[in-house]
């Protein structure tokens, strides 16, 4: 059975993790044992034990539905509970790593040695996961390395996802409940976002923005196929969102490249602001998509540089007219080719 990208996407995170885990926790073992090979093999050891099966479940665990009701708890709670499993976790591993190792379980000796620096470890691997899932595992690289410090060309595709008829369903359900409509349907897109390699630059309201680096855009037809992959994964779930909501949410989506400005903004809240013609043709294009009546709508720039994916037509639509742009822009609108 094919492994899905997602998947694959979420193993290599747990794999080089838990690699880097080992790494620094031999290399600390090594350094305050008495014998350094016995304290290296106790550290990676108790990495094993410790950091494999706490980020198994940060990396794997978050759709399972005990975890998705812990994260409706107040911050304070969760965290709270997140603290006593590491706790529970971390002496676990520790005998279990000093027992391998040495065959030796003095419980003093494990405090003394290794309790406070794995405390440390599973507090700092906490942290990253918390942070990279407020603002995505991509930009905290990109802020801890500078990439984006000062303004940079890039050639960028973008796919903006928006959902239909948003306003009757706030109505219908009330904000609260809308609100809980709308954590259920991003969290969609993010499993298609990461199916289809996408990353995800913000949300706005009932909208998505979803991005790849343009040279990306002209190798992998997963840009076209990513809106049809989130609908697949909201009709995966439809019986779910009925259930909760009386309705299954749709969407508007529509793709489009070329160049933007990148750069990073703000000083107390530091966020990737992406600056040109190409986001604003994008959110041009949705409103054209309502005005035909086509759900999915693509400018000829991204067909040009991208292949149909198998299973997906595209119809020529008439030139669209830009404010701001010299000549008209060509348009397709994409769909599923009839069984």
């Amino acid at each position: 059975m094919r492994m899905s990208k997602r998947s694959w996407s979420r193993w290599k995170i747990f794999f080089w993790l838990s690699i880097g885990f080992m790494a620094v926790s031999g290399f600390y073992g090594a350094r305050i044992g008495e014998e350094p090979l016995t304290g290296m093999a106790t550290g990676i050891a108790s990495s094993l034990f410790i950091a494999t099966p706490i980020l198994l479940l940060e990396v794997n665990g978050r759709r399972l539905r005990l975890v998705r009701r812990l994260q409706r708890l107040p911050l304070v709670l969760y965290f709270a509970i997140r603290v006593v499993f590491y706790t529970i976790v971390i002496i676990v591993g520790l005998v279990a790593a000093r027992l391998v190792v040495t065959g030796d379980a003095d419980f003093a000796v494990i405090l003394s040695d290794g309790f406070t620096f794995s405390v440390a470890m599973s507090v700092l691997a906490n942290a990253l996961f918390t942070i990279g899932s407020l603002v995505g595992f991509r930009m905290v690289v990109r802020l801890l390395t500078g990439r984006y410090v000062r303004p940079r060309r890039e050639l960028r595709a973008f796919l903006l996802i928006d959902m239909k008829n948003s306003t009757g369903l706030a109505e219908r359900l009330g904000a609260v409940r809308f609100h809980e409509l709308l954590y259920d349907f991003f969290r969609d897109i993010a499993e298609a976002a990461l199916e289809c390699g996408a990353e995800i630059h913000k949300y706005v309201g009932d909208e998505a923005i979803l991005t790849w680096p343009a040279n990306r855009a002209t190798l992998d037809d997963d840009v076209l196929a990513c809106p049809f992959v989130l609908h697949d994964f909201i009709a995966a779930n439809s019986a779910q969102y009925l259930r909760r909501f009386g309705a299954v949410p749709e969407f508007r989506a529509t793709m489009h490249c070329g160049e933007v400005v990148a750069g990073q903004i703000g000083d107390v809240r530091a966020e990737l602001a992406y600056v040109g013609d190409t986001l604003n043709v994008a959110a041009r294009l949705l409103d054209a998509a309502k005005e035909v009546g086509r759900d999915v709508l693509v400018s000829a720039d991204v067909l040009a540089k991208t292949t149909l994916p198998a299973g997906i037509v595209a119809e020529a639509l008439p030139t669209l007219t830009v404010r701001g742009r010299a000549a008209p822009l060509g348009i397709a609108a994409l769909s599923r080719a009839a069984a």
